[in-house]
């Protein structure tokens, strides 16, 4: 496809996704490779992602990232979950607690052991085997990789922390490692006629940046992979109706829990992510269902502290590029599709994507076997992503409004019924190839939003009643006496940081 080595990576655009990109590959590839980031400072970014999941902790100390510097410059949280609420019915609540629940057997998970307790009586409630759950409801936290005497997982965690202040955080780090950032607003860019690549960009003030790789931050704006290259857009909206989401900070809240809430309303959901110095507030909804006036409304009323600022309405239409790799452009973050925020996956596809990059950068030219391997992977992992968001919405029972009540009658992906048909009859989920979500996330969500299985697996039949209550009981003293010297989530971060 073309022989010419990659010597000059040029990022277009700053904020999470150019800095996160930027950061990567000096660090991966920094010797052998220039990297050049343009942005410029009169174009505002969308920077509402604010909350993460898991892997988000491996990222960071790939980049080499102190913890405890990082959660002070980004004024970062703990998250051991994201709590649902109004999403099954009216009044129901249920926690997408990260980590495992139980206690797994050799071949069977610990949830057909519950759902075979449950049928004989003795629990009610899943989540009192999940000591990320116990945590986050206790609010308290503290660095527990493994229950010692149990032999049993510890805390699971994440960060909630202000993505501005994050992409600041890693463009120093970056240009100390040699970076170099270039201001200025690109004005047009310059195409070879006979291959179709990106040759440079021009700024306002006449200067041209030239490149063999381009990687599109450009946001929703998508100047290279979209307006330049004409790549396409797969649109997912009859699946995922909402287009739009206010946000606005609110003054922080104390005490500072240590998980994200997702508040569904007659037209979508709203979130809140608590930070140390803010609470980051919005309300995702259809316009086709909810007016911008009737959404600004409804989020300012729903608010529990003064706000700090103006609403700011974000426009979007959830889908993916059709190439998120095409020609010579990379696209990372917005400008490679848009997935709602409902289960905090924004920041991550951001990181995914050019970890990609890396595993597949190329090395004596761009090959179209490399770059079309790079947009197979890149679609699995959107099109897992999407369905596990669908079924949110597919699985209400809510008929207070034609918003749920067309969620609850649409047709859903082929692989997402027949995922939710499989666990409905016997409580068995299975994780697909490299998919993001594991099983255990799956049956929290389904159980959550009340989808409880006909069957279990027979190998649950092992343990009798009285051996079944014996396990029960013997893991919740367990999480109960784990939880017991664990500091509030507060003081821990105090603390930590200094």
């Amino acid at each position: 496809m073309n022989t010419d080595p990659i010597r000059k990576v040029v990022i277009v655009g700053g904020g999470t996704a150019g800095w996160i990109s930027a950061a990567l590959l000096v660090k991966m590839l920094g010797k052998s490779v220039q990297i050049c980031l343009v942005e410029s400072e009169d174009i505002g970014i969308v920077g509402v992602g604010e909350a993460t999941i898991p892997p988000i902790i491996h990222f960071n100390e790939g980049l080499g990232l102190d913890e405890r510097a990082f959660l002070r410059e980004t004024m970062g949280t703990i998250k051991l979950g994201i709590q649902f609420e109004n999403w099954g019915q009216q009044g129901d609540s249920y926690m997408h607690a990260f980590g495992s629940f139980g206690k797994d057997f050799p071949f069977c998970s610990f949830h057909h052991f519950w759902l075979k307790a449950k049928a004989e009586g003795l629990s009610e409630n899943f989540w009192d085997f999940s000591l990320n759950f116990q945590a986050a409801k206790a609010n308290k936290f503290s660095k527990l990789e493994r229950i010692a005497q149990a032999n049993l997982p510890g805390l699971v965690y994440a960060y909630h922390f202000d993505a501005a202040l994050y992409a600041k955080f890693l463009r120093r780090s970056s240009e100390a490692m040699g970076v170099c950032r270039i201001e200025g607003k690109i004005e047009q860019v310059h195409v070879c006629e006979q291959s179709g690549f990106v040759q440079s960009v021009q700024l306002a003030n006449g200067q041209q940046i030239a490149g063999d790789l381009f990687i599109d931050c450009s946001g929703m704006h998508s100047l290279l992979i979209e307006k330049t290259l004409n790549t396409g857009y797969e649109d997912w909206s009859h699946w995922l109706p909402c287009d739009r989401a206010l946000a606005v900070p609110t003054e922080a809240v104390k005490p500072i829990v240590p998980y994200t809430r997702s508040i569904a309303h007659k037209a979508g959901w709203q979130w809140r992510i608590p930070l140390q110095h803010r609470t980051g507030n919005g309300l995702v909804y259809a316009s086709n269902y909810l007016s911008d006036d009737e959404a600004q409304a409804r989020l300012l009323q729903k608010l529990d502290a003064p706000t700090l600022a103006e609403p700011r309405l974000i426009r979007f239409r959830t889908g993916r590029r059709l190439k998120q790799w095409h020609k010579n452009v990379v696209s990372i973050g917005l400008s490679s599709g848009f997935l709602e925020p409902l289960e905090s996956t924004s920041i991550h596809l951001i990181q995914s994507g050019v970890i990609r990059l890396v595993n597949s950068f190329p090395h004596q030219g761009i090959k179209q076997v490399e770059v079309d391997e790079y947009n197979r992977q890149s679609q699995i992992e959107f099109e897992h992503i999407r369905d596990f968001i669908i079924l949110h919405y597919k699985l209400t029972k809510r008929t207070d409004s034609k918003f749920w009540r067309d969620c609850r009658r649409m047709d859903i992906p082929e692989r997402l019924a027949r995922k939710m048909a499989l666990f409905e009859a016997s409580g068995k989920v299975y994780r697909e190839q490299d998919e993001l979500f594991t099983p255990i996330a799956w049956v929290q969500v389904m159980l959550g939003q009340g989808m409880l299985p006909a069957d279990f697996h027979p190998m649950a039949n092992a343990l009798s009643p009285a051996q079944l209550q014996e396990l029960m009981d013997s893991l919740s003293t367990i999480y109960q006496g784990s939880l017991q010297p664990l500091p509030l989530h507060d003081v821990f971060i105090q603390q930590f940081i200094r």
